[in-house]
């Protein structure tokens, strides 16, 4: 087994490979820019490490870990169009850089190479990853539109909230594991298995990610904080707050989120305040364990050894105690 850093390293340069000049220039370069503009290559790593796991040369995953990053930054590239999003990872958009076409078109474009990919390995491998990722792709795809749905909804309850993220999120972390397992040729069991555990994993991962999006160290989170504050988002922290909450208390954080103000350091603040007090922070947090400790217990369904269990598991706690 290699550790996180080596999978990263190899997925890299295979990457930087991937990305060649091509023309026409104004379809090819945003894709090449958004693909090196950074993030954490959480899913590509899984893949290559699930193949791993189960006794597979990992860089025969290569190719289906670059599919799923390249699905998952086509899905950046038409979510940033949706929120006329001006920036992405401290950068500028890819419709921002070059214009709203483009990124169409150019989102367009990667879909289609996301599933060229398949198409170097075995017809067998190819239809199991084809049938996977189709599934995923438009699962993905409900959850976007959940997201946009919430945005006019005032009547949103948590477990609409904990589907959408796992359509949007997590489905797409649980794809990434099993693809590694397709590859190397698991059981249907480890397969479906290794499925849910990053499943879990992913709606923990998003969790995490909605908290420090409130409660993270601006220097270490790499977005802004209180982003999803500012925007009215309806998360995880939100909802469980107005549960807790009610009469004036209830009424005067509903109304914050009806809102954009000119000085967002006080309603974050303000905000922020009402997540403590009410308990909904620690509420949350309890709901990232809960999640990690879940996909702990798929853990022990796999034919794998205890030493690559206690790999995964390793790897999931650093997961959900990160601070970026």
């Amino acid at each position: 087994m290699q550790n996180t850093q080596d999978y990263q390293s190899e997925f890299l340069s295979y990457l930087e490979n991937f990305s060649k000049n091509r023309e026409p220039k104004n379809l090819y370069q945003p894709i090449n820019y958004i693909l090196k503009l950074g993030g954490k290559r959480l899913r590509p790593v899984l893949t290559l490490m699930s193949a791993d796991i189960f006794n597979c040369d990992y860089k025969k995953a290569l190719d289906a870990a670059l599919s799923i990053e390249i699905f998952h930054n086509f899905s950046l590239v038409h979510d940033d169009i949706m929120d006329a999003a001006p920036l992405r990872r401290g950068q500028l958009t890819v419709h921002e850089k070059w214009d709203v076409n483009t990124g169409i078109l150019s989102g367009d474009a990667m879909l289609i190479m996301a599933y060229q990919l398949f198409e170097n390995y075995d017809p067998q491998v190819f239809q199991a990853l084809a049938k996977l990722f189709s599934k995923t792709a438009l699962e993905v795809c409900e959850g976007q539109q959940y997201d946009v749905d919430f945005e006019t909804r005032d009547d949103v309850t948590i477990p609409e909230y904990l589907k959408m993220i796992e359509y949007k999120t997590a489905v797409l972390v649980g794809a990434a594991m099993q693809m590694g397992a397709i590859i190397a040729k698991a059981s249907e069991q480890d397969q479906n298995g290794i499925y849910e555990f990053g499943r879990l994993l992913g709606i923990a991962f998003q969790l995490q990610d909605d908290y420090l999006d409130a409660f993270g160290n601006p220097e270490t989170f790499g977005k802004q904080v209180g982003g999803d504050i500012i925007e009215n988002k309806k998360t995880f922290l939100y909802l469980k707050a107005l549960q807790f909450l009610d009469g004036s208390k209830k009424n005067q954080l509903e109304q914050l989120f009806t809102v954009n103000l000119e000085d967002n350091f006080e309603k974050i603040e303000t905000v922020k305040q009402f997540f403590i007090e009410s308990g909904s922070a620690e509420a949350t947090q309890q709901e990232i364990e809960n999640y990690t400790k879940k996909a702990f217990l798929v853990l022990e369904t796999l034919n794998i050894s205890d030493d690559k269990k206690l790999l995964l598991k390793s790897f999931g706690t650093n997961l959900m105690t990160r601070k970026v």
